[in-house]
């Protein structure tokens, strides 16, 4: 009987696993976590059976945990259905060393250990933190023959990172999956913890509210609790996507804008730039996204923000040196790219002509953070590099990286003049994108016989990049033949996509995505691709391909090797002391 009973109850067990109809038990923070003394965060332990709160057990370190936590529990009887669940919010653990919790029932027990690490003394005045949203080493490969040019196989230059003294590769996964968004990878920079896809600043439990899940705090949080600096967030995205909102947000879903618009303006971060103006007006103003009547750009205005909506209006606004406190917003949704704002003129630049590059939004952050004595946390992402990345559009991305490097270049040039600034550029993921050869427009036959290799390659004719580092033409005779891993059907037409960013598939009468008959129509010996991803993928997706990080500055040299993406947050507030006050 005993064999038949455990028989039954891994057959269970698999059919749990299989679908899903069942929440396993579990504790948050996961097993492995590594957490930093004193940071404030949740504890959630669920169990799969209803118990009463008599019935259960919970020891840290083989003491009842009331001994080393003051947070008073919370007990839910039966959550959703699914068995009992206890929670502690707001617990910090002043001490480092290891801990192991254990909470148990008649019925259950349930263990996990957690790594909690002092960071020690504060190193450096000043940490920017640079995101090229999506960034492949192809994307960087691209991004330097197109704006340094390459002789005899030599490059004429370099990107600004390419020469940061240190490097790590990144492993990106997060607690669900092999494959990561930038929700939950950018949340592992910014908290040290891993989470689910979708997710930012909370670990993914079976609570029915997306906001209600165990919290972890952020290092925006983190500096504005425990120092006297200043927090900047800047992207060319909304400001309420992923990488932004996990500045600020503790959501199951990344999908609440609304909310993170508010966590934004709640955040106190004293610059805030970029795009998602839709969130922060009233749901009465015309293009609104917002289902209530909040006017936040009023509310920052009137807590001693200087506004701009113009890259005129910003640079004004930084010049002036009185400004402390800086928001701007520059477009409803994301931003136009470089390729589009500098030369083609597409997509949205019609409707919105004076979008700040991220150049000038990082020159602008700087120049008002610096003058906190204190120091400053920068973010800066350039998100578009993933956005065009996904419709495998890769000579926008490419435009996007040279950008990227022009504005961490800045940051460079501001660290020069201050040493104690340690600066990080990294992707939060990567994509698959990869280049191949040259296509060739003079050589004879189908498409795919263009596309030279190897010896047949050559080198590309793009002209001498300008000043900025942007050739003026990219649709020459001779072109980077650069491919994507992984795609749905899609024309392939070797060109680069002139009026407007690339939109390979659309949905056909049954819900499928097929490839877009607008390429084939625009170029007769177009190729039909045959999509590697499932039908109801419109674009690429993310890779779990190592994401590269290059620092530079006081602290960079623990960057090496092989890392975790939580390890960069460890790095972080490690440089900045943060698990003391100051």
């Amino acid at each position: 009987m005993t064999s038949l009973h455990s028989f039954k109850s891994l057959a269970l067990i698999l059919l749990v696993s299989i679908t899903g109809f069942a929440h396993a038990a579990a504790i948050y923070p996961i097993d492995q976590a590594s957490i930093l003394a004193g940071s404030k965060f949740d504890i959630k332990i669920e169990f799969n059976q209803v118990a009463s709160p008599s019935d259960v057990i919970i020891e840290l370190n083989g003491l009842p945990i009331n001994k080393l936590v003051s947070s008073k529990s919370e007990f839910i009887s039966d959550e959703n259905g699914k068995g009992s669940a206890v929670i502690y919010r707001d617990v910090q653990l002043a001490k480092a060393g290891k801990y192991e919790l254990v909470a148990r029932t008649a019925q259950e027990k349930l263990k996990v250990t957690w790594d909690v690490y002092f960071s020690g003394p504060r190193k450096v005045r000043n940490v920017i933190l640079f995101i090229g949203d999506g960034m492949t080493i192809a994307n960087r490969t691209a991004a330097r023959v197109l704006s340094k040019g390459i002789n005899e196989g030599k490059y004429q230059g370099r990107l600004a990172f390419d020469n940061m003294p240190n490097t790590a590769m990144i492993g990106t996964s997060g607690s669900d999956s092999l494959i990561t968004d930038s929700a939950n990878s950018m949340s592992a920079y910014t908290t040290g913890h891993k989470t689910a896809v979708n997710a930012m600043g909370v670990y993914v439990s079976r609570a029915s509210d997306n906001l209600s899940h165990p919290k972890v705090e952020t290092i925006s949080e983190l500096i504005k609790r425990n120092t006297k600096m200043s927090v900047g967030i800047v992207s060319d995205a909304e400001l309420q996507d992923a990488t932004p909102g996990a500045m600020v947000a503790h959501t199951r879903r990344r999908a609440d804008k609304q909310y993170i618009a508010d966590q934004l303006l709640k955040s106190g971060a004293e610059v805030i730039l970029g795009g998602g103006s839709a969130y922060f007006y009233p749901q009465s103003i015309k293009g609104s996204k917002r289902k209530d009547d909040k006017n936040l750009v009023d509310t920052f205005k009137a807590d001693g923000y200087q506004l701009a909506f113009t890259k005129q209006e910003l640079v004004a606004a930084a010049e002036n040196k009185s400004t402390k406190k800086l928001f701007g917003v520059f477009h409803p949704d994301n931003m136009d790219g470089s390729l589009d704002r500098l030369f083609l003129k597409k997509n949205t630049v019609a409707l919105y002509p004076n979008q700040p590059d991220l150049t000038e939004m990082t020159q602008s952050a700087i120049e008002v953070l610096s003058r906190n004595p204190n120091g400053f946390f920068l973010m800066v992402e350039a998100a578009l590099i993933d956005k065009f990345n996904h419709p495998l559009d890769w000579e926008r991305a490419a435009f996007d990286t040279i950008m990227l490097s022009n504005a961490v270049q800045i940051a460079k040039d501001f660290a020069k003049k201050n040493p104690d600034t340690l600066i990080i550029v990294t992707p939060d993921h990567t994509h698959s994108g990869s280049i191949s050869g040259v296509v060739h427009d003079d050589k004879p036959g189908p498409l795919r016989e263009k596309v030279g290799v190897y010896a047949a390659a050559g080198y590309p004719n793009y002209p001498k990049a300008d000043v900025q580092g942007y050739p003026s033409q990219i649709d020459v005779s001779k072109r980077l033949a650069f491919f994507y891993g992984n795609y749905p059907d899609h024309y392939e037409t070797l060109h680069p996509k002139l009026d407007g960013t690339f939109v390979p598939a659309v949905k056909d009468d049954s819900g499928k995505f097929v490839a877009n008959p607008k390429y084939i129509q625009l170029q007769e010996d177009a190729i039909h691709v045959g999509g590697n991803l499932p039908s109801h993928q419109e674009v690429g997706v993310h890779t779990a391909d190592d994401a590269v990080l290059n620092a530079i500055g006081p602290g960079s040299e623990k960057f090496k090797g092989f890392m975790d993406n939580t390890e960069v947050f460890k790095v972080m507030v490690e440089s900045l002391g943060l698990s003391s006050k100051q």
